[in-house]
């Protein structure tokens, strides 16, 4: 197979595409950097592509290396013929590689082995070559060896059969036939162990659905419920047809030997393949269903961390509790601690009235622009006790509820120490809330990306798998809105193209150490980041009020001379970055394919200039919706159908979204309330962050469940 021909056709691409991507990726380039900086030998493939290419080539490598291994040894048993190899070297899956090399795979003593043990192979191949002409008994009679326990010609003939079972399993096509009828035509059939007991899984208590139609969500609930042992699953094939296609393509119609081919025929299924293929099927679902839950993970996350921030706004965030009070920490427009404290307001204490004096103390001498609430235990009472203190103060101020979901990660973490030594756990809580606020993308980075929680059944899946792909989610997500070099933490230096755990640790020591970066090349001074990090990293790191004005944008350091002769023949300076960007380049720009020939450099390249030219310092998070700002409370008693409410999607699911409405309690818009038109996936319609029309369509105020329908 060649590999990178295969990669064209997959994803239809050019192939001087996909031949200077893998070129790239092998020569160590990372994928936000070949994503940003090499689009002229991509041919301006995005990060996702590129990652999906990765991705595929590294499974396609594996495969290549499993085709040599099953080569090598089916040769060292002397068994490899011509055929069997092309069929090797032609299969395009694992599995199909799997299934070919079966018969050759040594195996445990199986009761096809334990036969062979007793001399019977030779009687087994007479029968499977069904040309007997001779009574069976009599031929079964030569086999009989009582010191090996072959003492009736019974059980000379059942060994036989164990042995043609075997060869009828082993059978590459005869597998590959059968685990395709089953896909096509089988059922998941899901039973309750105790239907008497009311679980999440009601729903799945009598169930089934064809495979070839049942949904990810479906098969990961299903096997969340049968690892619980609320459930139990099957799959149901279509056996009779599957028999029937086997005795169809085996028998010869011997009458001496059809009887005896039948029942070995249905033992080889029903005994080794029809569990062996159920495996496979439900690895298999189970494999797509996480691949789907994966995706929309990773989707919800980059726009979560790409949520405006709110920048040079004082904030107080306040971590709910009931028992152990409520925490509060102040924070500066850039995230410095300002005041911390603890407030009783609600049950058991109930000390409302010096909470408020506190809290307002606390507003008054920090000049407190917005409050942060936690929406973990007691949000509710808090987010109340909130509300009605800002009635008593002679100024507005609004306050946002925060998904809290990985603080109390962060928090008790060693990250969360080493930056707050002297906090106790809730206070460091507390100030992760007030900072996400302020800025997402910084504060959530600190966090493994698995606790954040806008996903669905993450701790059910293949957590390596999960966290690669949300890592390069990260990744892709910091590089596109790049870091100021001069503030940026560990934490989100490390995601940035080319650096590495302790690279971000030696540039925040040398940034202690020797000041603030005044222009990129001081990174070479960095232990440890040499040329090539500084290669991938240097465009993303941005250094405001630096020696040279273009080090606060996007342009690479190696485009920095065509850079300044743009600049140059547009009769504009660097210094005019300086003040709020150099407008209408584009329109100076007659004809850009002549004007990037000039230079030297690509169309994309100098396209991606001009942008950064036109408005320096540029933060994509800027196009993004802001979050809802709130000054009171709206109770779940308060909906009523029909009601009209603006809400903020929080998480996106397969069969619809969540949507925060002011409640406490996120509304499900099914998938079905979206669009008046038939729609995959709802991430075709929204994503997290996103602010839309809901309307309330039901309320279960017992279950604190709320339908909402966008169809307003």
């Amino acid at each position: 197979m060649d590999i990178l021909v295969t990669l064209s056709k997959e994803f239809s691409l050019k192939q001087w595409q996909v031949d200077n991507t893998v070129a790239l990726i092998d020569d160590g380039n990372t994928i936000p950097f070949i994503a940003r900086y090499r689009k002229e030998k991509t041919g301006s493939l995005s990060d996702e592509v590129l990652r999906e290419l990765f991705e595929r080539l590294t499974y396609l490598r594996n495969l290549e290396s499993k085709k040599q291994q099953v080569l090598s040894s089916i040769e060292e048993q002397g068994k490899l013929t011509d055929p069997l190899k092309q069929q090797i070297l032609q299969a395009k899956t694992i599995v199909e590689v799997e299934d070919l090399y079966r018969p050759y795979k040594p195996k445990r003593r199986t009761r096809a082995t334990i036969a062979r043990e007793k001399g019977l192979e030779p009687l087994a191949m007479l029968l499977w070559m069904q040309e007997l002409t001779t009574d069976i008994e009599e031929i079964a009679k030569t086999y009989l060896n009582p010191e090996k326990e072959v003492h009736t010609v019974v059980d000379a003939v059942k060994g036989a059969m164990d042995i043609i079972a075997e060869l009828i399993s082993d059978n590459a096509d005869f597998r590959k036939r059968i685990r395709r009828n089953t896909l096509t035509q089988g059922k998941l059939i899901v039973k309750a162990k105790d239907e008497s007991v009311e679980t999440v899984y009601e729903m799945y208590y009598d169930y089934e659905e064809e495979i070839k139609s049942i949904a990810g969500h479906r098969v990961l609930a299903i096997n969340r419920g049968e690892k619980e042992k609320i459930l139990s699953v099957k799959i149901e094939a279509p056996t009779d047809a599957i028999l029937q296609d086997l005795r169809h393509k085996l028998l010869k119609l011997n009458p001496i030997t059809d009887s005896i081919i039948i029942e070995a025929i249905e033992d080889a299924y029903k005994r080794l393949i029809s569990p062996s293929i159920e495996r496979e099927i439900r690895h298999e679902l189970t494999e797509k269903a996480e691949e789907g839950a994966i995706r929309v993970f990773g989707k919800n996350l980059e726009q979560l961390l790409m949520q405006p921030p709110i920048a040079d706004k004082v904030v107080l965030g306040l971590d709910p509790a009931f028992r152990t009070g409520c925490k509060i920490a102040v924070v500066d427009g850039i995230g410095t601690v300002l005041a911390t404290t603890v407030i009783y307001p609600t049950p058991p204490q109930n000390k409302v009235e010096e909470a408020k004096k506190v809290l307002k103390k606390l507003i008054d001498d920090n000049h407190v622009d917005i409050i942060a609430i936690g929406n973990g235990t007691a949000s509710r009472e808090s987010e109340q006790f909130v509300a009605d203190m800002l009635k008593e103060i002679d100024r507005e101020i609004h306050y946002i509820i925060v998904n809290e979901a990985g603080a109390s990660v962060y928090s008790a973490s060693k990250l969360g120490t080493e930056e707050f030594p002297d906090f106790d756990v809730a206070l460091r809580s507390a100030v992760s809330i007030a900072r996400r606020l302020q800025d997402p993308l910084s504060e959530l980075v600190k966090i493994d990306p698995k606790s954040i929680g806008v996903g669905q059944y993450q701790h059910d899946m293949n957590q390596k798998r999960l966290g690669d792909t949300l890592t390069g989610v990260v990744e892709d997500s910091v590089n596109k809105v790049g870091v100021d070099l001069n503030t940026a933490s560990k934490s989100l230096l490390q995601y940035i193209s080319g650096v590495t755990k302790s690279i971000a640790g030696n540039i925040v020591a040398y940034r202690e150490a020797n000041g603030k970066f005044t222009n990129r090349k001081q990174l070479l001074k960095v232990p440890k980041l040499g040329p090539k990090a500084f290669l991938q990293c240097a465009g993303f790191l941005r250094i405001p009020q630096g020696d040279n004005p273009l080090d606060n944008t996007g342009v690479h350091p190696e485009s920095y001379v065509q850079t300044a002769s743009l600049l140059t023949t547009l009769e504009y300076t660097a210094q005019d970055l300086l003040k709020t960007g150099v407008k209408a380049v584009q329109k100076k720009i007659k004809d850009i394919q002549k004007m990037a020939e000039q230079l030297g450099i690509g169309v994309p390249t100098l396209q991606d200039i001009i942008k950064e030219l036109e408005k320096p310092g540029r933060d994509p998070r800027e196009e993004m919706p802001t979050p809802i700002l709130r000054t009171d409370v709206l109770d779940i008693e308060h909906l009523s159908e029909g009601m009209i409410l603006k809400g903020t999607v929080r998480n996106v699911i397969d069969f619809g979204a969540f949507v925060d409405i002011g409640v406490h309690h996120d509304g499900l818009v099914h998938i079905s309330q979206m669009v008046d038109k038939y729609i995959k996936h709802p991430l075709e319609v929204v994503s997290v962050g996103d602010i839309v029309d809901v309307r309330v369509l039901s309320v279960d105020q017992q279950r604190k469940r709320i339908a909402l329908s966008m169809k307003v």
